[in-house]
């Protein structure tokens, strides 16, 4: 009777250094917040595909008094603006403000995974997980994730990571093609 209902595809994104240029100083202020190029095409993308976006970024900058909350509030809106813009939609946006690496929310940890997919009702396994840093292919994987790399940002250390054998691509974009291809 309801063989027509497709299931509802998510998928999560990291933001620093997948969606935006990523800085060692963090990004404090909405002007900071620059796109990737061609990160704005893949989330559209994404969006036509009917993906659910996640964005889950570790934000210690707010624990440490580095960024204010007004601006992380502004940087969220100007980084959604900017998308829907581009005709693309993030459904969801979760951070961690601790600097604490042994904080169950902090990436490597699972927690800001396993918290959204508790809320959401999502099966981990079939949802892709896309970042620039080991700690945030560790939590993908150690939540359930199908964890895929980008060379944006700090890719490059996912390479050096011995333990880490994922898919890697040179952006989000490519990311992106490639998961639209083989995610049937």
């Amino acid at each position: 009777m309801f063989s027509n209902v497709k299931e509802q595809k998510y998928i999560i994104l990291d933001r620093d250094g997948v969606i935006n240029y990523d800085s060692n100083d963090y990004i404090k202020s909405a002007d900071e917040w620059i796109p990737i190029p061609r990160s704005l095409d893949a989330i559209k993308i994404l969006t036509e595909n009917d993906y659910f976006i996640i964005v889950i970024s570790n934000q210690a900058g707010i624990k440490k008094k580095i960024i204010t909350y007004k601006n992380f509030i502004e940087i969220y809106n100007k980084m959604v603006n900017v998308i829907h813009n581009h005709a693309g939609n993030i459904g969801l946006f979760s951070y961690c403000p601790d600097s604490n690496n042994k904080s169950y929310n902090r990436k490597p940890n699972p927690g800001m995974f396993l918290d959204v997919a508790e809320r959401m009702k999502i099966n981990l396994s079939s949802t892709y997980s896309i970042g620039d840093t080991p700690r945030d292919l560790f939590a993908s994987i150690e939540s359930g994730c199908i964890p895929i790399g980008v060379r944006t940002g700090n890719g490059q250390q996912i390479e050096k990571e011995k333990k880490l054998k994922v898919l890697m691509f040179d952006d989000l974009l490519d990311a992106v093609e490639y998961i639209i291809k083989n995610d049937k």
